[in-house]
């Protein structure tokens, strides 16, 4: 409506002022008649035109303009009459061709706008696996930002802006599970923009003909030559298929767990009885469960055991132990 209410009064309104400030004849009405038309036809070829590419050609319009400026001030600081004059003449021409050549180039740049981010790939390769891109599990996870705080990751650290989409998603969530996941992922998201130790960066970087998010990911980390952060077997397997290296914090929590042998002396503080007689139970801080033989008499005491034999089990390690002094350690 407001569109047919703009063309009405370009094709009334501007033959009317043309009739009153030009000239007060049929030769005033058909000027504004024409202008009309113009200014129609215009609007009509701006409306299928996106606002950032009219912004983008204006700027690219106005650098032209400006280019020309100074080629102005250059010829006349030349000091040539002939030269000057000729300059003179054709001066209107060269800032109209100027300004088009600005709005060409600029619009016809819009595309590699979108690649802008791909300078990251350069930076990437050049520093070799350092670049880390964050997947969703992850930044739920939590872990990476006690992990980068001890310095353990080296680079720059991102994160595609479909993950964090995806994150809103899941905080705005009517299950209370999976809303909190996302609020504590967008946290460690805000906690990472803000710390010192690491640079983080979230990309805006998306792939067109790739649905799955999951695959998006794999395809920019080996765009820009780098590793993938995950907690997720799935990503695991996709990024080996696609030759990219995928770190995964679980097999990193595993491979940190502390190492004891036969033999050894350890102090573990007994918790509760266990399922044999007599026996104890204690855990380590990364969830070890070591059992203590004669430990029952110490529960909720600490004592020093020494280490009988270890076994391994799908659900982790179990670690049997036998108590080395009858006195509890205070």
């Amino acid at each position: 409506m407001i569109g047919w209410i703009f063309r009405t009064i370009a094709v009334l309104g501007t033959p009317a002022l043309t009739y009153y400030t030009v000239s007060r004849d049929m030769k005033g009405l058909a000027l504004g008649f024409i202008i009309g038309l113009v200014i129609i036809g215009v609007e009509y070829v701006l409306e299928s035109v996106s606002l950032f590419s009219l912004i983008v050609g204006i700027i690219g319009a106005v650098v032209g303009i400006i280019v020309s400026k100074l080629l102005d001030y250059t010829v006349f600081q030349v000091g040539d009459a002939n030269f000057s004059d000729m300059w003179l003449k054709y001066n209107i021409i060269i800032r109209y061709a100027l300004a088009l050549l600005g709005v060409m180039i600029s619009v016809k740049k819009i595309p590699e706008l979108d690649d802008l981010d791909k300078n990251i790939l350069s930076v990437g390769k050049r520093q070799g696996r350092n670049m880390k891109v964050l997947d969703l599990s992850v930044i739920v996870d939590g872990r990476i930002m006690d992990i980068c705080e001890t310095h353990f990751i080296n680079g720059s650290v991102v994160t595609p802006r479909f993950i964090v989409q995806e994150l809103h998603n899941l905080a705005e969530s009517p299950e209370h599970i999976q809303r909190a996941k996302g609020r504590r992922g967008l946290d460690i998201l805000a906690r990472l923009q803000e710390s010192k130790v690491v640079s983080f960066k979230v990309l805006d970087r998306d792939i067109a003909d790739i649905k799955e998010n999951t695959a998006k990911l794999v395809r920019i980390a080996k765009e820009l030559g780098a590793c993938i952060v995950t907690t997720d077997f799935n990503i695991n397997k996709l990024a080996a298929l696609e030759n990219v290296t995928a770190l995964n914090i679980h097999d990193l929590s595993i491979a940190l767990k502390p190492v004891v042998l036969p033999g050894e002396d350890m102090p573990i503080f007994i918790m509760k009885d266990g399922k044999e007689k007599e026996q104890g139970v204690g855990y380590l801080d990364d969830g070890t469960m070591i059992v203590v033989e004669d430990g029952r008499e110490f529960i909720g005491k600490k004592v020093d055991a020494v280490v009988q034999s270890i076994l391994q089990t799908s659900q982790g390690r179990i670690i049997f132990t036998r108590v080395k002094n009858v006195k509890p350690v205070q």
